[in-house]
Parts: structure tokens; C-alpha cells; sequence
């Protein structure tokens, strides 16, 4: 590993990147499946985790999407540093990331349907939409405030959307301000853009006031690769684990002790939800990074790396490609071997390896969506 210039992508970063996806590609129906199956209970607690909660709480796939976010904020610092050395003006760099957020929500609109040209009624708001600017936000102040700023500004967003949050929806008397109906994130949806939402006239889990709190999720991930960033030198890659490790356990306390007064949910995005996750995502981070980068593990990543290269190829594929039609094609008589439930968890095993091939191909033809 370099010790003296850290511009390069760690391959701990397309290998997490990896891993998150998979549970996206039918992984988690798979331990879904099997954990009924061998408890007899689809309501146990493995069972549940593959299922995001209904309102307040967490469970494991509720750290799908933000772990991909911070993710996304953990390349920018080698990016932004490459470009500056190799003299690209600043300006141009500025253009260049400001392309990009807008790309991914553009990309956002066409997974929700922009083709079918039903305009009245096509979703805004999406998942790459708040990868793009939740993303654009965080590079934005990466780039134009220093560290102690980015500490403060990401403070003040975590306070100040708790206390936006406790003003009551106007359109919702006597509902709880952090309830499904008297939130201040739908409200404001709800006026700008009724008839766009993921639940019309109702809310949008991907909507624009929670699209703040998700910038600093962004930015955890930019804190988190500048850091890793520094030479070997200075800090070891064994020492920056346990940093890393540590940060992680600061960030889960003020979260769950937040929590009593601002509870952790994603669809609102909480403040609490972003330290929580945050959490989350810097110790499957630090974990990554010790077993790769710092162990020299590498054996094993080869799987994930096919997946985190071509990250934003299968999600938009998921939606366009019938894996499903081309999994039981070429494995439907093998699955037709098993008896219920195994069948069932053989089917969706073949159906998250279909798509592996499918990105194994692009990967070994070096094509790779670059947004």
C-alpha cells in the first residue's frame, strides 16, 4: 500500500461497496427465506433484520442505502485530491461535481419512469436523487470549507433539522410532529409536490427537507476518507482501525442517547438515524479496511469488487433487466429439485448469482457506468 500518496481508491472501498449491494441483489431474501425456514418463524429477529422497520427503529436494512451514501462521500476526498494534483482548476473540478449530482438525479428520474412520459404523476424524488445531492451538498462544502467548518456546519444541521421537526405539520392538527401525519418533512412535500411522491398527497421517505440531514451523512464518509487519506507515516493503517472503531463508538452513543428525545428513522432521516448508521458505517468500514488494506486479506474480494465497480449499473439494471425470467431459464429445472421452502431459497440464491454473472461480464469487458 502507499504510504506517501493516498489519491488512489482503497480496494476496502469497492469491497464494502460490494458487500452493501448484495443484500440489494436478493441476499437479504435469501437469509430472509433461511432464517424461516430453519426457525419456522418468518417474525424472528435474523427474519426481521431483512425488512425495513414501519416507522421509528432500525434493522440491518435500513443501513443499506445511507452505508452507500457514505460510501459515496468516502471516494471524494482521493478523487478531489487526484484532480488537484494533476492541476485541474478548481472551477473545473466544480463543474465536474456539480454534473455528477445532477446526473444521479436524473438517473433517479428514469428509474422511477421518466420514459413512460406520465408527467403528471412521475415520482421526483428517488434513491440516486438523494445519493446526488445529498452527495453534491457534502462535496460542496468539502471543497470550499476547512475541517473544523464541515465539524460545525454538520452539527448544525443534525441541531437544527431536530429542531425544525419539533414545529408540527400545519395540515395535521394534533398529530405528533414526528408521526407519520404530522411531520414537517411530508408537509412541505406535500405543498411543493403532491402528486410526485412515493405515497402521493402523503409523503416521500426521499423528500427535500430530510435531504439535509442525508448531506451530512455524505459528509461522515468525506471525514472518513480524508482521514484515511493521511500517510502511513503519520498515522499507521493499524492505528487509524482503531481510531476509526473508536469515532464509530462516540457517534452510536450520541445516537442512541439522542434517541430518547429524537427517535432513529429513516424515512424521516433523523439526526439520530445519521449518527446511528454513521456508526454503522465507519466500523464496516474500519473493519473492511483492516482486513484489506491493512491485513492484506485480499483473497476473498474479488466477489464483492465485480459488484461495488458496476455499483449504479445494478441498481438501474435491477429495473430494466427481468433477472428473474433469466435465472429460472438457465436454473429453474435445478430449483425444481427442491422441495418448499428450500426452493424458494435456492431460486433467490440463483437469482442474486444471475445477476453476479451479468456484472462479472461487464467487469471482465471493463465496462463500468461512470457517473
Amino acid at each position: 500500500m502507499d504510504t506517501e500518496n493516498k489519491t488512489k481508491r482503497l480496494l476496502s472501498i469497492d469491497a464494502l461497496r460490494g458487500f452493501d449491494m448484495l443484500f440489494i441483489m436478493g441476499f437479504s431474501t435469501v437469509i430472509y427465506l433461511l432464517a424461516s425456514a430453519i426457525t419456522g418463524n418468518p417474525d424472528c429477529w435474523l427474519a426481521k433484520q431483512m425488512h425495513h422497520v414501519a416507522w421509528d427503529g432500525l434493522a440491518h436494512h435500513d443501513t443499506i442505502f445511507p452505508l452507500f451514501l457514505f460510501i459515496s462521500g468516502m471516494t471524494f476526498p482521493f478523487s478531489y485530491a487526484n484532480q488537484i494534483a494533476k492541476g485541474t482548476p478548481k472551477n473545473k473540478i466544480l463543474l465536474r461535481t456539480i454534473r455528477r449530482g445532477l446526473t444521479l438525479v436524473l438517473l433517479g428520474l428514469v428509474y422511477s419512469g421518466l420514459f413512460q412520459f406520465n408527467f403528471a404523476t412521475l415520482r421526483f424524488p428517488s434513491v440516486l436523487a438523494r445519493i446526488g445531492l445529498g452527495w453534491l451538498g457534502a462535496a460542496l462544502i468539502y471543497m470550499y470549507v476547512p475541517r473544523k467548518g464541515r465539524i460545525l456546519i454538520s452539527a448544525l444541521i443534525l441541531i437544527g433539522y431536530w429542531l425544525l421537526l419539533m414545529i408540527p405539520a400545519p395540515d395535521a392538527p394534533g398529530a405528533s410532529s414526528l408521526s407519520y401525519e404530522g411531520n414537517l418533512v411530508g408537509y412541505i412535500d406535500r405543498m411543493i409536490m403532491p402528486n410526485h411522491l412515493l405515497t402521493p398527497g402523503q409523503f416521500d421517505p426521499e423528500g427535500i427537507l430530510s435531504t439535509f440531514p442525508a448531506i451530512v451523512t455524505a459528509l461522515l464518509g468525506m471525514f472518513t476518507g480524508e482521514f484515511v487519506r493521511e500517510p502511513d507515516s503519520k498515522i499507521s493503517g493499524k492505528r487509524k482501525t482503531v481510531y476509526m472503531f473508536a469515532a464509530a463508538a462516540v457517534l452510536l452513543v450520541v445516537g442512541l442517547v439522542w434517541s430518547h428525545f429524537f427517535p432513529i428513522n429513516k424515512k424521516l432521516w433523523s439526526s439520530t438515524f445519521v449518527l446511528t448508521v454513521g456508526a454503522y458505517s465507519v466500523a464496516m468500514f474500519a473493519l473492511f479496511y483492516w482486513i484489506i488494506d491493512v491485513k492484506g486479506w485480499t483473497g476473498w474480494t474479488p466477489f464483492f469488487k465485480v459488484i461495488g465497480m458496476n455499483s449504479i449499473t445494478v441498481y438501474l439494471a435491477m429495473r430494466i433487466i427481468d433477472f428473474h425470467k433469466i435465472s429460472d431459464f438457465f436454473f429453474g429445472g435445478i430449483t425444481g429439485l427442491f422441495p418448499e421452502p428450500w426452493s424458494g431459497i435456492v431460486s433467490t440464491a440463483f437469482f442474486t448469482f444471475t445477476i453476479w454473472l451479468f456484472l462479472l461480464f461487464l467487469y471482465k469487458k471493463k465496462v463500468f457506468l461512470k457517473v
